[in-house]
């Protein structure tokens, strides 16, 4: 069967057995991450859910098991605006499960005022990026120990706009806006697999970049209706038309468990496979910018990275 933008996530795990399998699934307390979750159970993985709220993933876990009685799940806690809140979660992770098969870090979000954490990053960029980096590195070891084994990061086609300012990532010495806040943290997650994947080179782990599409989902919880509405309509007007929640989740479970994807790091996927290389002075809402794999500021923003967390990681 051809993959494409409307391939459904249940439709890229047909006729796969994920049982042995064990899946690390972030933000799966609602939209594409429940999906994912769902999708991944029933086809036999065991998944690890993790999200802010645990009440919320609470119900989706009963839904899940409702609908496949056999799924094993288990729920785990972690807000990644909180570095603390991170490495307790991935401490309970690495404690119950030493060899994960995938790590979908799903979750996101847009929208607020300007919030400096504690260690003086801005909050899209803390929540959407270092979170993340710090959570993937963590879980390493038993994503070797799982070899071959498979990262994603969500990013979106956000990181085609402009506003990415390695010298200024906290809005320090410009004015704010929490679309580009946003933007810009897409565009570190792309980034982010760019240097990832250099990293893990040789270990038997990939890392890519994902763009779901646009869905409308809990991600504009924090924005005026009316900028989900222009968000949306701009992208519907520029090559990317809206998705539903099961077609979102398509690409991310394709880069997570589909055969196809066996071997692929480093890279942008979009539409249920490889994303186009379209330059940034395109005014379209697909494919990915090529200063969005610059290995050189991937290496930059690693280095940013590490120092707001606090620890320096080698893969080995």
């Amino acid at each position: 069967m051809a993959f494409g933008p409307e391939t459904t996530a249940e439709e890229v795990v047909a006729g796969l057995d994920l049982v042995g399998k064990t899946i690390v699934v972030t933000g799966s307390s609602a939209g594409l991450g429940a999906e994912t979750a769902r999708v991944l159970a029933k086809a036999g993985a065991e998944l690890v859910m993790v999200a802010r709220n645990e009440e919320k993933n609470a119900k989706v876990m009963a839904g899940i098991r409702a609908e496949t009685p056999a799924a094993k799940l288990s729920g785990v806690t972690m807000d990644l605006a909180d570095l603390g809140s991170v490495r307790k979660a991935a401490k309970e992770i690495l404690a119950a499960h030493p060899k994960v098969h995938a790590l979908i870090n799903n979750a996101g979000f847009v929208g607020g005022p300007r919030i400096i954490t504690p260690e003086g990053a801005e909050l899209h960029f803390a929540a959407n990026h270092i979170g993340p980096f710090l959570f993937t590195n963590l879980l390493y070891p038993a994503l070797k120990a799982a070899a071959p084994s498979r990262v994603l990061i969500l990013s979106s086609n956000g990181h085609r706009m402009p506003g990415f300012d390695l010298d200024d990532l906290d809005f320090s010495s410009r004015d704010y806006n929490h679309w580009t806040a946003y933007s810009a943290s897409k565009r570190a997650n792309v980034l982010h697999a760019v240097g990832l994947a250099k990293r893990l080179a040789g270990t038997g782990v990939t890392a890519n970049a994902v763009h779901p599409g646009v869905i409308r989902t809990e991600v504009f919880r924090d924005v005026a209706a009316i900028e989900e509405e222009m968000v949306t309509g701009w992208s519907e007007a520029n090559g990317s038309p809206l998705k539903t929640v099961p077609q979102g989740a398509s690409t991310q479970v394709w880069g997570a468990v589909s055969p196809e994807a066996e071997g692929i790091t480093g890279v942008y996927l979009e539409d249920t496979g490889i994303g186009k290389h379209i330059p940034s002075d395109v005014l379209i809402a697909v494919g990915v910018i090529e200063e969005a794999l610059d290995p050189e500021a991937a290496d930059r923003l690693w280095a940013i990275s590490e120092k707001i967390v606090g620890e320096n990681f080698t893969f080995r």
